[in-house]
């Protein structure tokens, strides 16, 4: 009975055995899964703006899943061809908003988001800002015109808030924060304000008012003549003029006539 009994204590033993041994086997491989890194496609070199993505330019880099990275990609063949907009660190994981849309080509088109259009303005007011009208900047867009119903000029408010896509020839602003001055700067507007743009440029002056990086608030502005930059009186002053002397009463004509000895006078108005 007793040999019976250690016999079953010795199975029971090595089942117990037998199924923590797979249990921990089963939880330490479940604790690596979840532990493993995340993989997202990252630069191998730096790259620079206007740069079209070759597969020796990126490799795969390991990333906490604690702390997943939206817009990324895990397959280096999923941005091969792309072209770069903005600057990307060695070894920096590259994101979907760093890329040109997949077939825009490169240069200023690829900055266009689907649906908007650029268009290049002139303005010799540009200087007026110090030449810190840099890509990415926003301004609100002024003209000055002539109406028909108003004899003198008025500015309006025409664009507000539009984004600065490009200054010149310039895409990217200076990396040390050096104004440029330009007469031409490129916006970034809806097919609806660029129409607008093109009017306001054709009918007088442009002007570019910059605005602060996180004022998007839109104002409520109207047109402004000239005769409202000072205060004008309502009613003028009138001033007396001094009465005009009067005309002398003309002198009678005298006529006087001799005949024989006799002299007579007679007198004509």
């Amino acid at each position: 009975m007793a040999r019976r009994l250690m016999s079953a204590l010795l199975v029971a033993l090595v089942i117990s055995g037998l199924f923590t041994f797979w249990l921990s086997r089963r939880v330490n491989r479940t604790r690596a899964v979840a532990q493993a890194p995340n993989q997202y496609v990252a630069a191998a070199r730096p790259l620079d703006p206007g740069e079209t993505l070759r597969r020796e330019d990126l490799t795969l880099t390991d990333w906490p899943k604690s702390h997943p990275l939206a817009g990324t990609f895990t397959r280096v063949e999923d941005v091969v061809g792309r072209a770069v907009l903005y600057p990307v660190a060695a070894g920096e994981p590259v994101l979907d908003r760093q890329l040109a849309t997949a077939g825009s080509g490169i240069g200023l088109t690829g900055k266009i988001p689907t649906g908007m259009r650029a268009i290049a303005l002139r303005s010799d007011e540009v200087v007026g800002v110090a030449g810190f009208l840099m890509p990415g900047t926003h301004v609100d867009v002024l003209v000055t015109y002539h109406d028909s119903s108003h004899p003198d000029p008025l500015t309006a408010t025409v664009l507000q808030d539009a984004e600065v896509l490009a200054a010149g020839h310039q895409v990217q602003p200076d990396p040390t924060g050096k104004p440029m001055t330009v007469d031409v700067v490129t916006l970034l507007l809806s097919p609806e304000d660029a129409e607008k743009a093109v009017l306001a440029s054709s009918q007088g002056n442009i002007h570019f008012v910059l605005r602060n990086g996180g004022d998007h608030a839109p104002d409520k502005a109207t047109p402004l003549g000239l005769n409202q930059l000072v205060s004008m009186p309502s009613v003028r002053p009138s001033y007396a003029r001094p009465a005009a002397p009067r005309a002398a009463a003309p002198k009678p004509w005298v006529v006087e006539t001799l005949m024989g000895n006799k002299l007579t006078t007679d007198s004509f108005n």
